[in-house]
């Protein structure tokens, strides 16, 4: 495998750590700016809806600028936001501060994705894929539990700090291997939307919308949970983080592997319907250890499992248009991380955190009728981006 290769994932690493580790400073955050936090969350929400507008959007209006210098350009502005986020002296200089790294991150993203594929063989091309993709998980498993255990050491501004260094160590090593690469050919936005008008297209991506409102209305405020709950420290909201994170990382390769056994289908409603009954359980397992211990491992592998099947779903149900389906199933993530996690917020604000399951859940059971829908619907694409 090209080791360039390696270097994009890296710097999906960082990107993922930026979206990711805030989660578990909210308290940090919300205390020493002397907000709620609910308000706190909206720096989740925010930094995910500007993430998934910004991606394709901004990947039309850089369509003729040269690769390398694009992502170079690219990792200093989001290098910038995060020094941004670590002086932030007030709770409207950091929010700030995501709307402008989020913009970076989401070209970042699409970047690696793009550039991998690019320079690998065709057959190497999945593969490489996939390691960007382990980047970012690798985030979930080791950058979120690190991210907390600094953030509680020395305060929630060092994790930001700490990205940011690590974004300009990422800025040598692309400046140094990466070749100039020219601009591709891209689908005009107004192409890539145009396969919503499919009612069968438009119910599976909302699967993927309402699947991750229903896991980021409890995942974003999951340190209040635990603090709450089970009267967990640091050290251990950091191990529930990284147990959590190394579930989602095998629970994607289980989605894979129901979806090449059983077919795409039966795989999403199967994962759907578990992940809304972990949802409501959750609550009830603080109670005893054990039973937590599996409700979270249960929790962390069927938050990943959905993409597999649901990726698949896609490419068989609309393979003229896959690359723009793909596209606007990470559009849909993002726009349910910012719903789950403004809802969430609203939710925290008014009752006790727990309570931020059981909304979850119902946000999954949403999702399980839309999946049903989008199964029972045939169709009517004619030819590419058309819709007869």
């Amino acid at each position: 495998m090209n080791m360039k290769v390696y270097v994009l994932a890296l710097s999906a690493f960082v990107v993922g750590m930026v979206e990711l580790v805030i989660g578990g400073l909210l308290p940090l955050i919300a205390r020493d700016l002397q907000i709620s936090v609910s308000a706190a969350g909206q720096l989740i929400t925010v930094f995910a809806l500007v993430l998934a507008i910004a991606g394709p959007v901004m990947l039309a209006l850089t369509s003729r600028v040269e690769r390398k210098k694009l992502y170079l350009w690219s990792l200093f502005l989001f290098f910038i936001g995060n020094l941004l986020a670590f002086i932030s002296p007030n709770y409207e200089w950091l929010m700030a501060s995501r709307v402008f790294t989020a913009f970076s991150a989401a070209l970042i993203i699409v970047l690696s994705l793009t550039i991998a594929a690019k320079i690998v063989d065709v057959q190497y091309q999945a593969r490489a894929l996939g390691i960007i993709s382990m980047g970012i998980s690798g985030a979930l498993v080791l950058g979120v539990p690190v991210g907390v255990l600094i953030g509680d050491a020395v305060g929630w501004r060092a994790p930001f700090l700490l990205i940011a260094c690590l974004t300009g160590i990422v800025m040598v090593i692309i400046y140094r291997f990466l070749t100039a690469l020219p601009p591709e050919n891209r689908t005009p936005l107004m192409k890539q939307l145009a396969s919503l008008k499919s009612f069968k297209i438009a119910s599976a991506h909302l699967v993927t919308v309402l699947m991750l409102a229903g896991h980021y209305s409890l995942y974003a405020y999951f340190t209040p949970f635990l603090q709450t709950t089970l009267q967990l420290d640091s050290l251990w909201i950091s191990i529930a983080y990284f147990v959590f994170g190394v579930a989602a990382v095998v629970g994607g390769g289980v989605g894979g592997w129901l979806s090449d056994r059983w077919g795409a289908g039966r795989s999403i409603l199967l994962v759907v319907s578990l992940f809304a009954l972990t949802l409501f359980l959750l609550p009830f397992s603080t109670y005893l250890p054990l039973a937590f211990l599996a409700g979270l491992v249960a929790w962390g592998m069927l938050s990943w499992a959905l993409n597999p099947p649901q990726q698949s779903y896609l490419i068989q149900t609309a393979p003229e248009s896959s690359k723009i389906q793909q596209s606007l199933n990470t559009s849909s993530l993002q726009i349910g991380i910012a719903l789950g996690s403004a809802v969430g917020g609203l939710v925290v604000g008014v009752y006790p955190v727990m309570y931020n399951a059981w909304f979850g859940a119902g946000f999954v059971i949403l999702a399980l009728l839309c999946a049903a829908y989008s199964l029972t619907r045939t169709m009517p694409v004619s030819h590419y981006g058309k819709v007869s």
